[in-house]
């Protein structure tokens, strides 16, 4: 039993199946790329649903020569284009968490030798104004080496955790192919 209570339907009409695949990609229907268009749409919509439940992506096309054959490739190369863009953005995360442990050690160390030579200089000079200003300003610069690797593990990261999760959840969604009477008004 199928239950579809918690299922997401996204429905895509095309007048043909090849309107769902780039045109410039030479390869046959797995392995090809899709449509920026389609691709736009189908996760356009998905980022409208709930961050819960599966997705269904019904195609709609008005005609198709073999549409038992179709319906499985569609599904594989639908599922497909979705799992490899899931490995991009995971290879993407995991880029920027080692950006991120890059820079912390980096900022941390700056940290370190600003805070270092600022107590230095204040123990060395108490009460001069232009020593304290360059103390100060070795404490403030300490700091701003910080900003990044903490921009990184406070809120880089939870964008592509997003879109690792949708497109993981694209890429096992059911795809159902349809094919429908063209119901559009003809010219004259």
């Amino acid at each position: 039993m199928n239950d579809d209570s918690h299922v997401n339907i996204i429905r895509l009409h095309l007048a043909t199946i090849t309107q769902l695949f780039n045109s410039l990609d030479p390869s046959p229907f797995v392995g090809r790329d899709l449509d920026v268009n389609a691709e736009s749409f189908i996760i356009e919509w998905a980022e409208e649903h709930p961050a819960h439940g599966g997705f269904r992506l019904e195609i709609q096309v008005n005609e198709c020569q073999d549409v038992g054959a179709a319906r499985d490739r569609v599904l594989r190369a639908v599922r497909a284009y979705f799992s490899d863009r899931e490995q991009v953005v995971r290879r993407d995360f995991r880029r920027l968490m080692g950006q991120g442990r890059l820079s912390l050690v980096i900022g941390l160390a700056f940290l370190a030798v600003c805070l270092g030579v600022s107590r230095m200089i204040e123990s060395q000079a108490p009460g001069n104004g232009l020593l304290i200003l360059a103390s100060e300003s070795l404490w403030i610069g300490g700091w701003v080496a910080m900003w990044r690797p903490m921009e990184i593990f406070l809120y880089d990261w939870w964008p592509l955790l997003r879109r690792i999760r949708l497109l993981r959840r694209l890429a096992i969604m059911d795809v159902r192919l349809e094919v429908v009477a063209d119901l559009s008004p003809r010219p004259g």
